[in-house]
């Protein structure tokens, strides 16, 4: 097994924001990244993860206005979190679109959020094996870490055994330090 260098994401989560306030994240300079919406669901009950959703060419508002939550029977009780991709050193655009993207496929895959079923099909493996998501803030109902090297097929349990007292291997004295 190769070692590829994991690519770590960082998101701060913010909210909750309800969907009459979705003109406060109109902001062309920060508002992008990823959603998430909370609301009722008619079998997993209120207050349920119903969706994961991403911004990265408009802005969060208007991204979120365009969805079909305005116009459900529940609308006035769905809660918005959003989240903007963070660290110590800015990405160029084209990599903080592709960051953003792997991003929500990878939370989207590991949560199951009721209204994500066509990205849950749509699964793209190996793309996302060396994606590491961590999560801060008001990240909600979402893993605080999530990583595609526990989500994908890289480390599928082929060819690994239980290690057993008495296999274990010292170093030579070369290895020593």
């Amino acid at each position: 097994m190769s070692i590829n260098p994991v690519t770590l994401i960082q998101i701060e989560w913010e909210g909750s924001y309800k969907l009459s306030e979705l003109p406060q994240l109109m902001n062309e300079e920060i508002d992008y990244g990823i959603y998430q919406v909370y609301g009722r669901h008619p079998v997993y009950g209120n207050d349920f993860l119903l969706y994961i959703g991403k911004a990265d060419y408009q802005t969060l508002g208007k991204r979120i206005s365009q969805e079909d939550w305005l116009y459900t029977n529940d609308s006035n009780n769905h809660k918005i979190y959003i989240g903007r991709l963070h660290g110590s050193q800015p990405l160029t655009e084209d990599l903080w679109s592709t960051y953003i993207d792997l991003a929500e496929r990878l939370l989207i895959y590991t949560h199951k959020p009721a209204f994500n079923s066509k990205s849950i099909a749509s699964f793209p493996d190996k793309e996302l094996q060396d994606i590491h998501v961590l999560n801060w803030g008001h990240y909600r109902a979402l893993l605080p870490e999530v990583s595609g090297l526990r989500w994908t097929s890289k480390l599928d349990w082929e060819g690994y055994e239980v290690f057993r007292y008495g296999d274990v291997v010292l170093p030579s004295e070369d290895e020593v330090v």
